[in-house]
């Protein structure tokens, strides 16, 4: 692991998704969503080449701010994105992919892909990724890729390191699977407080081109988003996907914390 990303890691143990190291032994099951023939035609060609289709916001010029909310979906994720309809705001979400499968069909993975808002590979089990052999870091990733993809018609673009540990290995397997590294420059520190009135108060120090870290597993994060979003706009910021930051796909193996 680079030294680097010591202290992000002890920062955010705490925050995340608890789950095994080793990501074999038994795949947590689904139930099947297929599509027929011409019916997911029809959503490939509506999601993708191009998905999510960028607002071509020129972020060199006006503030913009990404949202990122990580380790779901969860039970909050669809009042999240409810929120997020009703103010028309896009957002990322890093997803692992236990939670994708324990998704009921994949209805709110595949929800996110249609309202717009991005999708992002956070691991299979949420593993810290530095410290699995390179084998394991790809199936990580792959099985992800996979499942989201088979719900949703999407192929992600981006990953977010568990605990925003990261080293060459990490780079190398997410430059192997085509997926950019996406850490964050404000991290709220949801997971620690669980008070939606303390998530805001460090949201809303983001500057133009922040990418902010969230997590729509704690119903805390979500009652913040509300005030997130007033006082951000008070302040003339827009809210953005990660890919319509940069204005561009971000490049694969490469690793991005703000604009």
């Amino acid at each position: 692991m680079r030294i680097w990303a010591l202290p992000l890691v002890l920062l955010a143990l705490g925050g995340c998704v608890t789950q095994p190291e080793q990501d074999d032994g038994p795949v947590v099951p689904f139930k099947p969503f297929v599509l027929d023939p011409p019916a997911l035609a029809r959503r490939l060609a509506s999601i993708q080449p191009g998905w999510p289709r960028s607002r071509r916001f020129d972020c060199a010029r006006i503030k913009c701010v990404a949202l990122t909310f990580d380790d779901g979906p969860g039970r909050y994720t669809g009042k999240l994105l409810d929120l997020l309809r009703k103010r028309d705001v896009r957002a990322t979400f890093f997803v692992v992919g236990q939670m994708v499968a324990e998704d009921r069909g994949g209805r709110i993975t595949r929800r996110i892909a249609e309202e717009g808002h991005e999708l992002g590979n956070h691991s299979w089990s949420h593993p810290s990724l530095p410290g699995l052999p390179q084998e394991q870091v790809r199936r990580q990733l792959q099985r992800t890729q996979d499942i989201v993809q088979r719900l949703t018609g999407v192929r992600m673009r981006m990953m977010r390191p568990p605990y925003g540990a990261t080293d060459d290995k990490v780079a190398a397997e997410s430059r192997h699977a085509g997926l950019a590294q996406i850490l964050w420059n404000v991290d709220t520190l949801d997971w620690l407080d669980r008070v939606a009135s303390t998530v805001t108060k460090r949201a809303i120090k983001a500057t133009p081109g922040s990418i902010i870290l969230l997590h729509d597993i704690h119903g805390s994060t979500v009652d913040a988003v509300p005030e997130t979003l007033d006082v951000l706009s008070k302040k003339g910021f827009t809210f953005v996907t990660v890919s319509e930051l940069y204005g561009r796909r971000p490049e694969p193996g490469r690793m991005y914390t703000e604009r």
